[in-house]
């Protein structure tokens, strides 16, 4: 599994995890472009995080949520 950024919050042990286009569409095993239709199209699926200027990355943590609920709504 790709290796996730991590950006340190404001609190203790307040750390995200963001993944890159790439990484996400690793992780699934799917084209990036996949990933960019599901995040336009699909109400359901995490949006991204604008983190700079042209830097776009998927909280770690919003991808797990996603993972969990379609494991109990199949």
């Amino acid at each position: 599994m790709p290796e996730a950024k991590k950006v340190v919050g404001a609190g203790p042990n307040m750390a995200e995890h963001f993944l890159c286009v790439k990484d996400v569409a690793a992780r699934y095993s799917v084209h990036p472009a996949s990933v960019w239709g599901w995040a336009k199209d699909d109400e359901c699926f995490p949006k991204p995080v604008k983190l700079s200027g042209r830097g776009t990355r998927w909280k770690l943590s919003d991808l797990l949520a996603w993972e969990r609920n379609r494991e109990t709504a199949a």
